[in-house]
């Protein structure tokens, strides 16, 4: 650890959170390794759509298997969160590193990808406990920060994938994004706490149950799952539907432009992260989140009337989606945090997105059946009850008594 006491508190603050940042950004590029390359295997490979969708859906399910398992024993409440996240990282480049010598129809690239996913489970919400440790008026400009860090870091695979490293093919994503994890291992040595950490509690598996006892954080979580039922169906499949209706619209290279905008469409999503962490905190977390659920649930509802049409219409349409489904995911994670008991934080995280990514698997499946059975144009419908719901228990902790609690009384 580096001994700094004679810099600024503010210089400080920002040099451990900028190396934060940047280390979920590296870290979190795993997420959609393996997804960016699917139309490059599909093309070279006999894998079905129901193998594909298990990239994504992998990553998932080993995410909650993760979570839930830290939950249970509070592993990111008792165990030091840099050897936590360092070991996470670490394990993660190593399952997603030998997919690279494994055959790609082989079902143990599945296995890998959930081994990948459970080790995210050391790094998201950690990341999340780490730097609220620096938060005071600004809670929610900060956690928007990292969530902007694992938006662009999830983006990162599909920018890769537009590099034209024909030697290399498909495999220079994986390659490229298992690097990026083991540097995001050792970057975390050089970050640097706000405030220490409350006192883990004694073991006890009910602390698991408090995210559901208590109101007000049953609301914020209710909240979270229907902005969870959209965010990653839509970023698992937003590259097929923009490649597919790149082809209708005879678009090339359409690839490229696939990848490239797939790119822009997610990672401008960091943006919109960033932004609404600062407006939260100014005009209140229940403003922002449902204002924000009520514009992406509309592009999710809309979307697939611009399909096959300009590709400059469809890809305004997208950029505007991808600002605004992810721009309310920080506020969710910012209001367990000023609702929850110091002591238990991290395991109240955990709770959150385990849930979160579990109902995440059915609508990550449930979109590529509704593109078989009805095509891309009606494919992403079914996304937009997620948000509504969401806006629905939004708008119920808006009017608890507890909600005084949220960014010191803005609601």
């Amino acid at each position: 650890m580096i001994n700094t006491p004679n810099i600024p508190f503010f210089r400080r603050k920002w040099f451990s959170i900028s190396l934060l940042a940047l280390a979920e950004v590296c870290a979190l590029s795993l997420w959609f390794s393996a997804t960016a390359v699917i139309p490059s295997l599909k093309a070279s490979f006999p894998i079905s759509d129901f193998q594909a969708s298990l990239f994504s859906s992998g990553v998932a399910m080993g995410f909650v298997l993760g979570t839930l398992i830290s939950a249970l024993f509070s592993l990111a409440d008792r165990v030091p969160s840099k050897r936590m996240f360092t070991i996470s990282a670490l394990i993660a480049a190593l399952a997603n590193g030998l997919i690279l010598i494994v055959d790609p129809t082989s079902w143990i690239v599945i296995l890998l990808r959930v081994v990948t996913g459970a080790s995210m489970a050391g790094i998201y919400p950690v990341g999340m406990k780490m730097i609220s440790t620096w938060a005071k008026q600004d809670a929610g400009l900060l956690v928007g920060l990292l969530v902007g860090a694992l938006t662009f870091g999830s983006a990162m695979p599909h920018l890769i994938n537009t590099a034209d490293l024909n030697w290399l093919d498909w495999k220079a994503t994986i390659l490229g994004c298992t690097i990026l994890a083991l540097f995001s291992a050792l970057l975390i040595q050089f970050v640097h706490l706000g405030a220490p950490l409350a006192k883990a509690p004694p073991f006890n598996l009910s602390l698991a149950l408090e995210s559901w006892k208590n109101k007000p954080l049953r609301l914020a979580n209710f909240g979270y799952f229907g902005h969870m039922w959209e965010l990653y169906a839509m970023w698992a499949w937003i590259g097929i539907f923009l490649l597919e209706s790149f082809t209708r619209s005879n678009t090339e290279p359409r690839e490229f432009y696939a990848s490239l905008g797939t790119f822009l469409v997610i990672g401008v999503g960091s943006v919109g992260s960033i932004l609404a962490g600062r407006l939260s905190d100014q005009l209140g977390r229940t403003t922002v989140t449902m204002g924000a659920m009520l514009i992406s649930g509309t592009c999710a509802a809309f979307i697939g009337l611009s399909f096959g049409s300009s590709p400059l219409l469809i890809l305004a349409i997208c950029t505007i989606w991808g600002i605004t489904v992810i721009a309310d995911s920080a506020q969710f994670s910012t209001c367990i945090i000023e609702l929850s008991p110091p002591n238990i934080l991290g395991t109240m995280l955990t709770i959150q997105t385990c849930t979160g990514f579990l109902i995440s698997l059915f609508s990550i499946h449930l979109t590529p059946w509704m593109a078989a059975q009805y095509g891309w144009e009606w494919a992403f419908l079914p996304l937009a009850v997620g948000p509504l719901l969401g806006t629905i228990a939004m708008g119920f902790l808006r009017a608890h008594p507890a909600s005084v609690q949220i960014a010191h009384g803005n609601r």
